[in-house]
């Protein structure tokens, strides 16, 4: 899982596949289970910051959700 890490662009802008624009600050480690977590928040609303295990940030979108931007991916690098 450590080689995921090289797959986000820490400050920097992403989609999520449900249309809204969050900014990722970095990477942080679970303090018990040392699982990687991306830290980021919305830019909307109170810019509310989240974080979510590396894994699922990268993972794919399930083809039973609905998916309004037809993205691959739950989050994607916007260029």
């Amino acid at each position: 899982m450590r080689d995921l890490q090289f797959q986000i662009q820490q400050h920097s802008l992403y989609r999520h596949y449900k249309g809204k624009l969050y900014y990722v600050m970095g990477l942080a480690e679970h303090s018990e289970t040392n699982e990687l977590m991306v830290v980021y928040h919305a830019l909307y609303g109170d810019n509310e910051m989240w974080v979510r295990p590396l894994e699922m940030f990268l993972s794919e979108v399930e083809e039973s959700k609905e998916n309004p931007t037809g993205q691959k991916y739950r989050f994607e690098l916007v260029q």
